[in-house]
């Protein structure tokens, strides 16, 4: 951003002061403080971020955002009552004073690594800002708007909802001139109140710009009910049904001979009547469903085929997002960032597929932030495994109980291990791997999947760790015949 102190106080309603100042930046952590940032004071559940004022005022910072006073600061102060919401004021009034073409970006799963994938197809255009990793909320994303320069000819937004009112909020701020609602299912949906999960994602429709427009998923009934109740312009895209304008066939994987490592997947699209092979950095249903609206949002905003084609060349998956790699006779997979019925559910029928018939494990944790269709959607995950045939399944944290009655009813007859320390996970890999040892040919995969609060990528770790050290451990366990 390129704000001064003084059109940020009359945007807040402030009294200007008379030495005005440039602010370039906006941050919340004092450890990310430096000269020409805005200090935002935030009050948390655990520590109050005015309390760290003097350490952002000492490494240089140009200017605070505060909702109590701070009578020992030397910089000046935006005094408010509320910094968060002040915080999304600021950025509102970046957004309109910026040139960009603001895409925002919302739904249940997936949303990450399409807010990332499309920031790299409009990169083949003009110059792109995006959300970093999943920074989606009521702090993180008026943070990336501000972080904008300014001079974009694109910004992508990640918009999340935690509770009921926060797409409200956040449609307020960003007024997308392009709003992709993805796909819709169960997430959050402990703080999401009496509307509904679709009902809460289409709001962002009622926040679209002057002129502005809707890409739906077509493929979820409620979704597309709630979406056209806005009244807004909408276009619509499908990984399922051939006779929408936007939609994808997927071809199956494209990996070469010995590339062993690849997730790379084979894509027919079909933008507005024309066709377009391409491959992507990711596998299955649901790599269609990321693909055709990434392709279709690049379509709508301008882009050409070609340039569409160039982009999804050159495209890579973000971290912790179904990042492969091989360790011996393993594959192993780290998509360990977040996990809700949805995306578990893809992840592992994508997983399952690149295993091929080989042997397959996942080691998944707790969907959290359920409510009170945890024990539901945990035994339903349950079934869904079941399915799949995993030569074991391991497991981190609450809800094993669920887990197992779907795994029962679903017919599985194979290896269940529940761990509650990361320090019971190698013994379990080790008692597991002993009963399923992957053949030299063939090999195995492992999945790494869970809720953020499980932590998995230090079970992921342990594990490289574990086949490192150990150069024959990923092939066959020590003391074995």
């Amino acid at each position: 951003m390129h704000l001064t102190y003084n059109e940020m106080s009359a945007c807040l309603g402030l009294a200007p002061i008379e030495e005005d100042r440039l602010l370039t930046s906006a941050v919340t952590d004092s450890r990310d403080a430096k000269p020409g940032a805005l200090f935002v004071c935030i009050r948390g559940e655990h520590v109050d971020g005015h309390d760290f004022a003097p350490k952002a005022e000492k490494a240089g910072v140009t200017a605070v955002l505060a909702s109590r006073a701070l009578p020992q600061a030397n910089v000046p102060v935006l005094l408010v009552p509320d910094t968060v919401r002040a915080l999304g004021r600021l950025a509102s009034h970046w957004r309109h004073a910026a040139r960009a073409k603001v895409i925002g970006i919302t739904g249940t799963a997936g949303k990450t690594s399409l807010k990332e994938l499309l920031a790299q197809l409009l990169t083949t255009r003009g110059k792109t800002a995006c959300n970093a990793l999943n920074f989606n909320n009521r702090i993180g994303m008026p943070r990336a708007m501000l972080t904008a320069y300014g001079d974009e000819d694109f910004w992508v937004m990640e918009v999340g909802i935690n509770r009921e009112g926060d797409i409200e909020e956040l449609g307020e701020v960003l007024r997308p001139d392009l709003g992709v609602i993805l796909n819709v299912g169960a997430g959050h949906t402990e703080r999401l109140g009496k509307k509904g999960i679709a009902a809460n994602k289409a709001a962002l429709l009622r926040y679209l710009a002057p002129g502005g427009c809707g890409l739906i998923s077509a493929d979820y009934p409620d979704l597309t009910c709630e979406a056209a109740a806005t009244g807004a312009a909408q276009h619509f895209f499908s990984a399922r049904n051939t006779s929408v304008e936007y939609h994808a066939v997927y071809e199956g994987l494209a990996n070469q001979p010995g590339d062993s490592c690849a997730t790379r997947g084979r894509y027919r699209l079909c933008l507005g009547g024309e066709w377009l092979s391409v491959t992507a950095p990711f596998c299955g249903t649901y790599g269609a469903e990321n693909c055709i609206a990434a392709a279709a949002a690049a379509h709508l905003t301008g882009l050409s085929n070609d340039e569409i084609a160039t982009g999804f060349a050159q495209a890579t998956a973000p971290a912790q997002r179904f990042f492969r790699k091989r360790l011996g006779l393993w594959d192993v997979i780290d998509d360990t960032y977040n996990a809700n019925p949805l995306s578990m559910r893809r992840m592992l029928e994508a997983a399952a597929e690149l295993a091929a018939g080989r042997i397959f494990v996942p080691v998944l944790g707790e969907m959290l932030e359920l409510g009170d269709i945890a024990a539901e959607e945990h035994e339903k995950l349950g079934g869904c495994l079941a399915g799949l045939a995993p030569a074991g399944v391991i497991w981190k944290g609450g809800h094993a109980s669920d887990l197992c009655e779907g795994l029962k009813r679903g017919g599985y007859r194979g290896a269940f291990f529940a761990i509650r320390e990361r320090g019971d996970f190698l013994a379990v890999v080790e008692n597991l791997l002993r009963e399923a040892t992957p053949d030299e040919e063939s090999g195995g995969l492992l999945l790494f999947k869970g809720s953020r609060n499980n932590r998995l990528e230090k079970e992921f770790e342990d594990f490289c760790a574990f086949c490192s050290a150990r150069p024959k451990a990923a092939e066959k366990i020590p003391g074995e015949n």
